[in-house]
This record gives structure tokens, C-alpha cells and sequence, in this order.
């Protein structure tokens, strides 16, 4: 691939941005888990109150071969804001050709221009392939600290117990 560019996603691309994260979830083993659809997407990011940010890469020919997507995160510590980066995932024959570099330094970018104070995300531990990706990037992992998550249902049993 001798060329492809990247832009923020608008609400026409909802159809190709699901087809991505379907992608990232079979490669991840987690296809099941996938509950979102094109006009859920539509309606998180592209609303008045925006729940993430989108950056797609287009080869030429305008095909969508990766894309980022990212949120504000803040740290009480550095009393600053931060940039959380949920997803990046690049199309398997598109990989090697900086694509994701080039997505990765645009988030980076953005959280400068944001004035963080860093940008965090998580990575399957058994995915060596991206944990040498970032390490390449020059960042680290922070092996002291363990994701913990409250899912759709235990909210909703956590919440009923203040009823």
C-alpha cells in the first residue's frame, strides 16, 4: 500500500466503523460480545454530547483500513486530562505500512494539543503482536495495576441496592 490518509470520522461513516469493531472482536476472540450496531454508534458519537472520538485511515479509493477510537479520561494526580484509547485496530493486509503508527501518533497528537497529561489503554495479554507494537512506540506497561469492570447487569444490581 503505497499511500492512505486519515480524518475524523463523521455519522455517515456508523456502517463501516461497526464493520471494523467486528473485525477487532473476532481477532480478539470476543465476537459474542459485540451488542452495538451502526445506528448505536451513530447515536454515542455523533450526538450533541459526543461519548468518544473516531480517527479512520482510507486507503486509496476511500476504503476503510483502521480506525482509532478514543474518549477523555482524567488523572486527579497530574490535575489533568488524559486520553483513553479503547480501540485501534488495522485491517490484517493493510498491517506493516504505518497505518497504525500514523494512528497512534495522531491520538498522541491530539492529546498534546489537548494539553494531557497522558494517554492510557488496555491490551489482551496474550497479544504479543500489539504489546511489541506499543512497546516500539515507546510506551510501557503499567503491570502494577489490574482492569477491573461492572458490566451492564452488575450496575444495574449495584444500583437496586440503594432501593
Amino acid at each position: 500500500m503505497s499511500h492512505f490518509s486519515l480524518r475524523p470520522a463523521t455519522a455517515e461513516d456508523c456502517t463501516a466503523i461497526h464493520g471494523l469493531i467486528c473485525e477487532l472482536a473476532a481477532y480478539e476472540r470476543m465476537s459474542a460480545a459485540v451488542r452495538g450496531t451502526p445506528d448505536m454508534l451513530r447515536e454515542t458519537l455523533f450526538s450533541s454530547k459526543p461519548a468518544a472520538d473516531v480517527i479512520l485511515a482510507e486507503a486509496e479509493g476511500g476504503q476503510t483500513v483502521g480506525f482509532a477510537l478514543f474518549f477523555s479520561s482524567y488523572s486527579t494526580f497530574l490535575a489533568q486530562p488524559g486520553i483513553w484509547l479503547e480501540d485501534l485496530y488495522v485491517k490484517p493486509e493493510f498491517r506493516g505500512h504505518g497505518v497504525g503508527k500514523a494512528l497512534f501518533r495522531t491520538v498522541a497528537e491530539i492529546a498534546q494539543q489537548r494539553g494531557c497529561g497522558r494517554m492510557e489503554w488496555s491490551v489482551l495479554d496474550w497479544n504479543s503482536p500489539a504489546i511489541e507494537f506499543y512497546r516500539n512506540m515507546g510506551a510501557r506497561a503499567e503491570d502494577d495495576w489490574t482492569t477491573w469492570r461492572l458490566t451492564a447487569t452488575g450496575l444495574a444490581a449495584l444500583t437496586a441496592q440503594r432501593r
